[in-house]
């Protein structure tokens, strides 16, 4: 039950965060060109931080349940969370007057992309790495097969 609970609190602060960058792009304004925005989590001190493309702070929150963490997978395990929440949000962040596409990207503390979570255009695509997964050998198998004709 505390498992469920904390989870809970997770989620409804990620929620708020989301929130507050769907306030900061508001639809009836101009159509500003970002073209990603930077989710930056700080287990550390529990901090999400959210970024603009030029580096400029968007907004930020704490995650009480995520001060300390210290597990080797934190990343790995915040990423579905955050997919999930952009995800039950996805009408208000479609709506965001930012020019598309653009795209919600994770990094760690030091700034460095950790995963794509959300692309955001006329379709919304969820970027998953179950999806994306042997794209790679896929494209290349293709493009040989081209070249053999």
């Amino acid at each position: 039950m505390a498992q469920q609970s904390q989870q809970t609190s997770v989620q409804s602060a990620l929620r708020r965060v989301l929130a507050k960058v769907v306030e900061k792009f508001p639809a009836q304004v101009e159509v500003l060109p970002v073209t990603d925005l930077y989710i930056r989590l700080k287990p550390e001190g529990g901090e999400v931080l959210v970024f603009d493309d030029d580096d400029h702070e968007v907004t930020r929150c704490v995650v009480e349940d995520w001060i300390g963490n210290t597990q080797e997978n934190f990343y790995d395990r915040a990423a579905p969370l955050l997919q999930a929440e952009i995800a039950a949000m996805q009408k208000q962040v479609a709506q965001m007057g930012i020019l598309k596409p653009f795209s919600f990207v994770l990094q760690d503390e030091d700034g460095e992309t950790v995963a794509d979570l959300y692309l955001v255009d006329t379709d919304h695509i969820v970027l998953d790495a179950e999806l994306m997964k042997g794209l790679d050998q896929d494209l290349n198998a293709f493009l040989q097969q081209l070249m053999t004709r």
